[in-house]
């Protein structure tokens, strides 16, 4: 066996976390040489923001520094190269993933989020831009102050502002002073119009990551950009009221609709950590949280505390992770940002592999992974509805009786939620969403005959 052979070996015993798969399976192992027994290579991961970076290069220097002559492991790490997006969208060309952060509410923090996901994206050393499509209230020039915000062209596209080294667009940069604290008055197909021409002409150049800024609800300037380019992956931000917990399921269904997957969500300000007792406290309840862990089986889910210095950091124009970077706050927003690179990873390269769910004789459905099989009766599978009108959404205790569910009842379609779950229409005409995981866990395994 060559050297070059015995390395390639040492190093397919490094596995991706995310893609089930080695590194040199992948692909991940390029320009391999070895001479006077430095072995030198790169490693190509998928994202410059990859939370398992260092992690994989520190294994494969030990793995191929146990190989016999191998006196010196010289591993560089880069990151894999996407085409851009529609070529309409000429600013977006090398723009290689978006992803959009939005609430149905506003007040919920949803801004904060964005700064600082795009901030901690950049951070872990991805190429960012932040868009702010807030048209009525604009909040990126307050979050990231920037002296001069005087707009400039670069040839036929206008060239974007930058802070830190992260490419910054919004409405309100178009502006005089003048009209700085005035009111845009506009009908939706004029905004509609005014996103299209700032999202596309601006010359974003080479991005990792994309940032929108959605937003509150479900309108226009939403439909027109999942419309106007493909969107990668959604954020969605919520608090832990109920009203929230309500609007934020409008947001999830919106983005099923648009076939864009929602990758994480946040329920912001969750609780404050009492300087006395050290203890969490829940001021505002809960249970809305987990009940969408329930519903729609979201493996992302981060709970963002009350926390005194995210408000001043926001309003002096510095991004909270920028300000305070060794931060518990800071950390919770890296696990957030971490957490979206690799969902992201996982959609592209095909790796968010759902089961496939079929009615099963009209007595219930039948469930396949890979080789796996699972069934369950269609009256046990009504009883075992989590939305909030069958189990209560804090304590988990069915609302439904059994007697009260008809004997035949029946599956009368079915439709996928997302990535992570299906979407069940009843007979007795409910409608249910459960996760995959949930729904094999109460299912029984088919016994394949022999």
């Amino acid at each position: 066996m060559t050297i070059e052979n015995q390395i390639l070996e040492q190093l397919s015993q490094i596995q991706d976390p995310d893609l089930n798969q080695d590194i040199v399976t992948l692909g991940f192992v390029k320009n391999l040489t070895v001479a006077d027994g430095v072995a030198s290579f790169t490693l190509e991961l998928t994202t410059p923001a990859c939370p398992v970076k260092e992690v994989f290069k520190s294994q494969a220097e030990e793995l191929v520094g146990q190989i016999d002559g191998i006196k010196e492991v010289r591993v560089r790490l880069s990151s894999q190269s996407y085409s851009g997006l529609k070529p309409m969208a000429k600013g977006l060309a090398h723009v290689s993933n978006v992803i959009a952060v939005s609430s149905c509410k506003g007040g919920v923090g949803k801004s904060t989020t964005a700064v600082n996901l795009a901030f901690s994206l950049a951070a872990a050393g991805a190429k960012v831009g932040i868009f702010d499509a807030d048209v009525y209230g604009p909040s990126l020039p307050t979050m990231v102050y920037i002296p001069n915000t005087e707009l400039y062209f670069d040839g036929d596209f206008i060239k974007p502002l930058q802070f830190k080294g992260v490419k910054l667009m919004s409405f309100a940069y178009t502006v005089g002073p003048e009209d700085e604290q005035n009111p845009a008055i506009m009908r939706g197909p004029m905004v509609s119009q005014v996103i299209n021409q700032l999202l596309t002409q601006t010359n974003w150049g080479e991005l990792d990551y994309l940032v929108i800024d959605l937003p509150p609800g479900t309108g226009d300037i939403q439909i027109t950009l999942t419309q106007l380019i493909p969107v990668t992956a959604a954020v969605i931000v919520t608090t832990p009221q109920r009203l929230s917990f309500v609007d934020v399921v409008k947001g999830i269904e919106m983005f099923d609709r648009m076939k864009v997957p929602t990758v994480a969500v946040v329920e912001n300000m969750s609780y404050f950590i009492c300087d006395n007792c050290n203890d969490r406290h829940y001021p505002f309840g809960r249970g809305a949280l987990q009940s969408l862990v329930n519903e729609f089986g979201f493996k992302n889910t981060i709970e963002f505390p009350i926390h005194a210095d995210i408000s001043p950091a926001g309003d002096s124009g510095t991004p909270y992770v920028v300000e305070y970077p060794q931060t518990e706050m800071t950390q919770l927003f890296t696990q957030l940002s971490e957490s979206v690179v690799r969902e992201i990873s996982r959609i592209r390269h095909g790796r968010l592999v759902t089961p496939k769910v079929e009615l099963f004789e009209g007595r219930g459905v039948v469930v396949t992974v890979g080789e796996s099989q699972y069934e369950i009766d269609a009256k046990t599978m009504r009883l075992k509805c989590r939305c909030a009108r069958c189990e209560d959404e804090f304590t988990g205790v069915s609302l439904v009786k059994s007697d009260a569910i008809p004997d035949d009842i029946m599956p009368v379609g079915l439709s996928p939620v997302g990535n992570y779950a299906i979407g069940v229409n009843w007979s007795d005409r409910h409608s249910s969403i459960f996760p995959y995981d949930y729904l094999i866990s109460i299912s029984s395994p088919v016994v394949q005959a022999i």
